[in-house]
């Protein structure tokens, strides 16, 4: 994903970040050998310590893959916590319940299959963090669904805001013309405060501040 930051930066928040224990690392190998779509772990650990750091008891998790992302959630939930996560290919969601076992966080987990779009409306809130990482056509639809389900003081995070720095062309792909759109809405709503972080393929984080 070239046109974020440079390599050797990269590289070196890379270098340091935290990888977690074998079986998140056995889950990391699975996805790069596999060719997932995973978060690695630098992005893993923002994840995980922004649901700690706001005391996260529910979050929603929309695009499991093979549960990697999932796992560092769910991790940061407390022994009665719940992380529900959405996955719309049923072989996919196979997988990433072998790996919530794996990982030891099944029993905190609850995998739903199908269209994030059918089933966010089915899924009632507060929420405490949601992570957003489905198909980026879905983007700009279910942003008022999850901001909707945001308690006051909850968190939306977003995978791949920059789009390998697409989205700051003038003349725009598609996909990122429709992540365009999902962060100038996101960034106008008035109940949310937002900041893009210029992590991997760019990370939205926007902290519900009102009704």
């Amino acid at each position: 994903m070239p046109g974020i930051v440079y390599d050797e930066i990269d590289a070196y928040i890379d270098g340091l970040a935290n990888v977690g224990d074998s079986a998140v690392q056995a889950v990391e190998r699975q996805g790069r050998e596999g060719a997932w779509p995973i978060v690695g772990p630098a992005e893993g650990s923002l994840l995980h310590i922004l649901a700690r750091s706001i005391g996260a008891r529910r979050i929603l998790e929309l695009g499991t893959a093979i549960g990697y992302s999932g796992t560092w959630l769910a991790r940061a939930l407390p022994p009665d916590g719940e992380l529900i996560t959405v996955e719309w290919n049923p072989e996919t969601a196979g997988i990433a319940r072998e790996n919530f076992e794996k990982t030891g966080v099944a029993k905190r987990v609850r995998v739903e299959v199908g269209s994030a779009l059918d089933l966010l409306p089915r899924i009632d809130g507060p929420l405490d963090l949601i992570f957003n990482d489905i198909d980026k056509q879905y983007y700009v639809e279910v942003l008022p669904l999850c901001i909707a389900r945001l308690r006051v003081g909850g968190v939306l995070v977003t995978d791949n805001v920059l789009w390998s720095g697409r989205v700051a062309k003038k003349r725009r792909t598609k996909e990122a013309e429709i992540i365009h759109d999902y962060n100038r809405r996101l960034a106008a709503d008035s109940r949310m405060a937002v900041v893009i972080v210029p992590l991997r393929d760019g990370v939205s984080i926007a902290l519900r501040v009102a009704d």
